[in-house]
Formats: C-alpha cells, sequence, structure tokens
C-alpha cells in the first residue's frame, strides 16, 4: 500500500485505512514523506503493529517552507531519516530507498563517494535499514541501478498503460536474475487508468513514454492490480489510497473471480502489446493437460539472458512441467495475441528440464 494520499488526512482517518489494511493482510507500506504531521499520524496508527509490516523510508524526500522539497544534500537527507525514525517511534525501515531518480547524470551523482549510496550502507551498518532501494521512472537508469550490484530493491512504475515500453521486459527480467526485489508503484498510472476518456499518461507514470489513451469502464482496480502482480520479477504493488472505500477496491483483487481479474482485452484495448509476447493473461486456459501456462511463460522470459538456481527451483516446483503438452494447439488458438505457445513450451523443456537433469 502506498500512503502518498494519507497526508493531509486526519489523524483517524490515517488509523482506520492503516488499521484496516492490516487487519486484511497488507504487509508492505511505502512512506514517501516527511512531513511532521504525516509521520506523528502513521506513528499514532502503527504503534503495536511494527513488526506485522514492511516499512520503507526515502532518503532524499525532504520539506522546505512546508512543501515537499526533493535533495541530494547527505546532510540534509541523514537529518530528516533520523527525524523520520524519531516520529514514526522505530529504530529502522526495512527498504530504505534512494529517492525518485530519473536521469543518469542525478544517478551517477547519487552512487559517487560520500554520496547517497554511502550514506544509505552506512546507516545500514548502522541498523537503521535493512535493505536498499532505488525509486526511478526512467528504464534507463533502473537498468543501471540493477546492474550495480548496490541495491536489493528498485521501486519502478507498472502498469497496463507501460506494457510495451521498450527495456521495460529486458529490465524486469535482469532483476530476477540479479535477485532485485520489484515494487511496482504507480499501478493505476497516477489514477489515469481508473478515469474515463481520453487522458494523457506522463512519461513518469509508465516509466518509459508519455501518450494519450482511451480509457473505458472496464478498467478496473482489480484488473489494473492482477496485471502488475502477474509481470515477471514484480514482488508487491503499491496502489495509494487514500480512505478505506479505495482500500476495499484495491482489496477485492484478492477474492476476484477470473473473469473480473481478465486484463487481456484492456492491453488490446490501448494497442500497446507486442505481437507475440505473452502477457501472462492466462486467455489460453484451460490446458487439457493443467499446465500453468502463464506461469510456465513468467519463468520462460525471465530465463532468456541467464539461467539461475532459483529459477530452475520455480520451474521444478511446477505440479505439471511443460513436457506434459500434447501439442493439441488449444491454448494457440486461444491466445489473443498471436503467442506460439507449443513452440514456447518446447523452448522451456530445452532450457529448464535438461539443467534440472544436469544438476540432478
Amino acid at each position: 500500500m502506498g500512503t502518498e494520499y494519507l497526508n493531509g488526512q486526519p489523524r483517524e482517518a490515517v488509523g482506520s485505512v492503516i488499521h484496516e489494511a492490516i487487519k486484511h493482510g497488507i504487509n508492505y507500506a511505502d512512506l514517501l514523506f516527511t512531513f511532521p504531521e504525516y509521520l506523528d499520524n502513521l506513528g499514532v496508527a502503527l504503534q503495536g503493529q511494527r513488526e506485522r509490516i514492511i516499512l520503507t523510508g526515502h532518503l532524499g524526500s525532504t520539506v522546505k517552507d512546508g512543501q515537499y522539497f526533493k535533495t541530494r544534500s547527505v546532510k540534509r537527507c541523514e537529518t530528516f531519516f533520523l527525524e523520520f525514525l524519531s516520529r514514526l517511534g522505530t529504530e529502522y525501515v526495512d527498504v530504505l530507498f534512494l529517492h525518485n531518480f530519473n536521469t543518469v547524470k542525478d544517478y551517477d551523482r547519487a552512487m559517487k563517494p560520500r554520496g547517497l549510496i554511502d550514506l544509505a550502507h552506512r546507516l545500514q551498518r548502522e541498523g537503521k535499514a535493512r535493505f536498499i532501494g532505488i525509486s526511478a521512472h526512467d528504464i534507463a537508469v533502473a537498468s543501471k541501478a540493477v546492474e550495480s550490484g548496490q541495491i536489493d530493491v528498485l521501486m519502478f512504475p507498472i502498469n497496463l498503460a507501460g506494457n510495451a515500453m521498450p527495456g521495460r521486459r529486458e529490465l524486469l527480467n535482469r532483476c530476477v536474475q540479479q535477485e532485485v526485489g520489484v515494487v511496482a508503484m504507480k499501478p493505476f498510472a497516477g489514477g489515469k487508468l481508473l478515469q474515463t476518456g481520453t487522458v494523457r499518461v506522463a512519461k513518469y507514470q509508465t516509466g518509459g513514454e508519455s501518450f494519450k489513451a482511451r480509457v473505458t469502464p472496464d478498467i478496473t482496480p482489480v484488473r489494473c492490480l492482477s496485471y502488475v502482480l502477474a509481470q515477471v520479477g514484480v514482488s508487491t504493488a503499491i496502489p495509494g489510497v487514500k480512505n478505506t472505500t479505495e482500500l476495499a477496491a484495491a482489496l477485492e483483487t484478492l477474492e476476484a473471480t477470473d473473469i473480473e481479474q481478465d486484463y487481456g482485452t484492456i492491453i488490446a484495448g490501448f494497442g500497446k502489446y507486442v505481437e507475440g509476447e505473452c502477457v501472462y493473461c492466462n486467455h489460453c486456459l484451460p490446458c487439457p493437460v493443467a499446465i500453468d501456462i502463464g506461469q510456465t511463460h513468467r519463468l520462460l522470459d525471465a530465463a532468456q539472458q541467464a539461467i539461475s538456481d532459483a529459477l530452475l527451483t520455480a520451474y521444478d516446483a511446477l505440479p505439471v512441467k511443460a513436457s506434459a503438452c500434447t501439442e493439441c494447439g488449444a491454448c494457440t488458438a486461444r491466445c489473443p495475441f498471436g503467442v506460439d505457445v507449443v513452440a514456447k513450451m518446447r523452448q522451456a523443456v530445452q532450457l529448464f528440464e535438461a539443467n534440472l537433469d544436469r544438476k540432478l
């Protein structure tokens, strides 16, 4: 859950959202701001709940003249972060993010000696942060951070509108190979996907490029979140909510039917997909031999550059392997995106099962 929209809400409202979220199993909360009232309200709401939820903080998110102020000053970032911990009544955050990087130049500055990355690692050594992450809205920056080996978590826009952004699929696959967790922010593209009519989706809301899109009423929170959670490498999604009504709409995803979760026709409506690439929508099911085609494709996509023990283990855990495919072709006929599913199953057999045999 994102808490950005809880800023400025009454303390009672903040408490009701946090308590309802934890009650329903939400265990990850992104805390973006350092406004005193915002932190004090969250601190009260989290009393007695700290061990039940993963908390984040952001190095670079500060306050100036009563307004949000992004900074790269190491001294200023440390001062605000220590106050952040104090107001929340906690000794540490679970993930400490380098905040809001959108150009390579800005990123390179933060990664230099005595830059923000050094501060983050020192705070980690002092026990004030468990893991280090970065939030970015640009694929080039995100890719460089993942390749650096210095971050554990990437926070990046993942949503239907950015499905075909050049480089995004490769970025997510690389995160899997580098064992970098992916936190999907902006699952509703900053709320644009929940509007109606023609909207302009900005670059920072897709992670790639801006464009105009036609939004229809069949784009629901459930379909948006189902899409995000199906993507390769995504560990969690953080929909921003400002009240219990919006929270309930997001939580419906956990109990939604296959029809309610179906996002396949929405991608086609945007016209933002690559012919022949699986989008894990499961329109190809049911499989006569019960292969989980979507999950098999996810693992296959993640293993394209390099196969890891973790991917082999995940494949080995599938109840039905790709080798069980009878090549009946029913799945390929159902696929709305022109994926040659049978060929993909053959690839999975060659890539995973041969490696499993050698490993054994």
